[in-house]
């Protein structure tokens, strides 16, 4: 269980540092930067919601261990990020700007189910062999505006808020990558 927190821990911790990357750069620099995150979780075995809920059923995860990981990634994602809002006050206007444009509608689900799909695939090409998943795959959801719930949570604690949004895109992240997996790995049925 400890094993679990920390590498939970340690995975908010990337992507907090990705997050903070692209509050304080912005575009274009930001989306690019925003991949070590991930990378950094990839290569170092750290514990991401949002890397690991597509692979629930293929690689027979606990759903315990699922939540657990959801849990510590919200709360040491929002912690850093109010760590951020202390140590840099441009950023936590960036934040709050960027909290303030998110909305409780359709859309926003939308975003995050195709941020949902997005990870799957960044994370299966990744454990394939290649990060080109990962490099591409990051900037891409954040060019498009796809919703990441860890990474708006860190984004909430930079802004010191709370928003019903991270429900939306916490369930969307979940079923566009158990919706990814299910199109990407089904077998066919034996005959």
């Amino acid at each position: 269980m400890t094993d679990l927190l920390k590498k939970s821990a340690a995975a908010a911790l990337l992507i907090a540092l990705g997050d903070y990357v692209l509050l304080k750069l912005g575009n274009p620099l930001g989306p690019f930067l925003f991949a070590l995150g991930l990378l950094g979780v990839c290569y170092l075995g750290a514990n991401l919601f949002t890397g690991k809920c597509g692979f629930l059923f293929e690689d027979k995860l606990d759903p315990l261990d699922l939540i657990i990981i959801l849990l510590a990634n919200l709360l040491a994602g929002w912690l850093f990020g109010l760590f951020f809002s202390l140590l840099d006050p441009e950023v936590a206007s960036a934040a709050a700007g960027k909290v303030a444009s998110w909305d409780f509608s359709f859309t926003f689900f939308g975003k995050s189910l195709l941020c949902g799909v997005v990870m799957y695939v960044a994370v299966k090409m990744y454990k394939a062999g290649t990060p080109l998943g990962i490099l591409f795959g990051i900037p891409l959801f954040i060019f498009c505006g796809f919703q990441h719930c860890i990474a708006n949570v860190i984004t909430l604690g930079v802004a010191r808020a709370f928003s019903w949004t991270l429900l939306l895109a916490i369930l969307g992240n979940f079923l566009g990558a158990i919706g990814a997996s299910y199109l990407i790995c089904s077998k066919p049925p034996k005959k």
